[in-house]
């Protein structure tokens, strides 16, 4: 499992993006940036974005190099000349709200703006770019990405398992592809690292840019991801209704399982938006069910009726894990598992319990980004574009401290962004739901809070 760990442990050599070499030409967008300086609302190409803003954090450095982002955003000049270069791009992983926006952002940017007049759209995710799975090459035109930002899912289509990189580099050498984008997960990231390594053993002159993709907004110096705005806004449908049923019958209980395999945001904003939840069981905190059960009978008790939300990992340490075709680990249906605990708990006790159970998690994965998802898409997509002209190559494009960046990808992979059972969002989520820091019967013995 990747461990997550914080912005203090990442010294300055790990910022480092790498550069296909000196830009010579100068760039379309040149003008636009010539007499652009640093301000509170942009970062000159010549800046960096720190890491790390905090006092303490200067103090411990000591005068020290600050460990800090290159910026995002158009230069002045650039490596590639966009009338002599052919691009390419790759949907990866599971769905997420807002592919078609990222796609769509990349033609309009490279054609409108650059110049940039071949684009291929490779189906399928990475088997799109090996020649025994029979997938076609789509051209793609401000023309074939009319109105797609309206759909959901991804135009090229999607895919999950590792396949070979040095098979990718014969595809992108044989098309002649200058730049490949790939949007996807820390797995589809880990790919993209493999590319590019495999790019630079045959050196090549072939940028890989990453934009990242995941729904669960586990991918670390990236501020969120896109989609997960416009997940947890969707999720917060269920939470109503599940609420709604609860409240109507005696002994009701609404269960509501979310999507985070590994962490907990979309429970957490999900349950903080909607702001009627009993309890929320995330997988950075672990829990014992033997104290939550007990708990939960006296809250229907007292007050008629509960609602709770729960991250699908939550309840990795009560079943078997698995992996898929990506090799992440998949576990049980641990909603299901939970629900039968409930009713059997309740059974046993002698008490009356009306569950619902609700699992929207394919509903909220593929619907259209919402307005402030398709606007992030939209400038990870504008932002990804000018790093790869550039020639930067081995990164993800992200926003860190409201400032679009460049994240080498192998920092990108090499943690996991979780909530902090110390931060400030699980102290909200305590306070909206007034459950205990934990169940656990050390800590909590049941029918405590």
């Amino acid at each position: 499992m990747v461990a997550a760990y914080s912005p203090g442990m990442v010294e300055a050599a790990q910022l480092h993006v790498k550069s296909l070499g000196e830009c010579r030409i100068e760039s379309p967008l040149g003008a636009l940036v010539a007499r652009r300086g640093t301000t509170e609302h942009y970062v000159d190409e010549s800046d960096r974005v720190l890491l790390d803003d905090t006092v303490a954090m200067l103090a411990a450095r000591n005068g020290g190099e600050l460990p800090s982002f290159e910026p995002g955003g158009p230069r002045r000049r650039i490596f590639f000349d966009p009338s002599k270069i052919r691009v390419g791009i790759v949907t990866c992983g599971g769905l997420c709200p807002g592919l078609n926006d990222v796609i769509r952002g990349l033609v309009l940017e490279l054609t409108t703006h650059y110049g940039v007049s071949r684009i291929l759209g490779f189906r399928n995710g990475y088997q799109g770019l090996v020649p025994r799975y029979g997938h076609n090459v789509v051209e793609l035109t401000p023309q074939t990405v009319d109105y797609i930002n309206e759909q959901g899912g991804t135009i090229l289509g999607t895919s999950r398992g590792n396949q070979d990189p040095d098979e990718i580099v014969d595809c992108l050498e044989q098309l002649g592809v200058n730049i490949l984008f790939v949007i996807g997960g820390d797995g589809s990231m880990r790919g993209a690292l493999k590319i590019a390594a495999a790019v630079a053993a045959r050196e090549r002159r072939i940028a890989v840019v990453g934009v990242p993709k995941t729904i669960d907004n586990d991918i670390p110096f990236i501020g969120h991801s896109f989609g997960f705005q416009t997940a947890f806004g969707r999720a917060t449908e269920s939470l109503r209704a599940a609420h709604t049923e609860a409240t109507a019958q005696t002994g009701g209980i609404g269960l509501v399982q979310l999507m985070g395999r590994h962490c907990g945001f979309i429970a957490c904003y999900a349950a903080l938006a909607n702001n009627d939840a009993d309890y929320v069981l995330i997988p950075e905190v672990p829990f014992e069910l033997e104290s939550f059960l007990p708990h939960l009978r006296r809250r229907v008790a007292e007050r008629g009726h509960a609602l709770v939300v729960v991250a699908e990992g939550a309840g990795r340490d009560h079943l078997p894990a698995q992996r898929d075709a990506s090799g992440n680990q998949r576990f049980g249906d641990f909603g299901i598992y939970l629900r039968q605990r409930i009713l059997d708990d309740f059974a046993a006790a002698g008490e009356e319990a009306n569950l619902k159970y609700i699992d929207p998690s394919y509903v909220i994965r593929s619907v259209p980004a919402n307005p402030y998802d398709s606007v992030y898409c939209l400038r990870l997509a504008q932002a990804a574009v000018h790093a790869a002209m550039a020639g930067r190559t081995e990164l993800v494009v992200g926003s860190w401290r409201g400032r679009f960046v460049h994240v080498p990808i192998p920092l990108a992979v090499a943690s996991r962004n979780q909530v902090d059972p110390d931060g400030d969002l699980w102290m909200s989520v305590l306070e909206a739901t007034g459950q205990p820091p934990a169940f656990t019967s050390e800590r909590h013995p049941a029918g405590t809070v």
